[in-house]
């Protein structure tokens, strides 16, 4: 099954699952959601997914609390989220053992089939913790 990232090159914790995923060998399909957000139908397939759209759901530098989201209900968030893609929170990645937030960055094995090389590092030089 390939390997899908639903990417921010800007955030350091997506990078870090990006790099994970290329040292377990795989060259995922990359999706950088803030160029190309996912339509509503798969908003709500991957919020379902990974608990809910809340959970889904990115506050911190987003506007999250100018549109009323923290008590909104789901369907209000994910059509705030198609709208405003900058809510999705990241990185997300679709593997072959499951769906996952990959925050922290070394969530991303937990839905990836290889194993990361003993000598990996991740951007700020520290090991993975796995």
């Amino acid at each position: 099954m390939p390997v899908t990232i639903w990417h921010n090159p800007k955030c350091g914790t997506s990078r870090n699952a990006l790099a994970m995923i290329r040292a377990t060998g795989v060259e995922p399909q990359i999706i950088e959601y803030l160029r190309t957000p996912p339509d509503a139908e798969t908003l709500a397939r991957v919020a379902g997914l990974v608990g809910g759209a809340r959970a889904l759901m990115r506050t911190s530098g987003t506007p999250a609390a100018e549109l009323g989201l923290e008590t909104a209900d789901d369907a209000t968030i994910l059509a705030a989220m198609a709208e405003h893609p900058i809510l999705i929170n990241r990185p997300i990645v679709i593997g072959p053992r499951g769906t996952v937030l990959a925050r922290p960055s070394e969530r991303v094995l937990d839905v990836l089939d290889g194993t990361l090389p003993p000598d990996f590092r991740k951007e700020d030089g520290k090991p993975a913790a796995h």
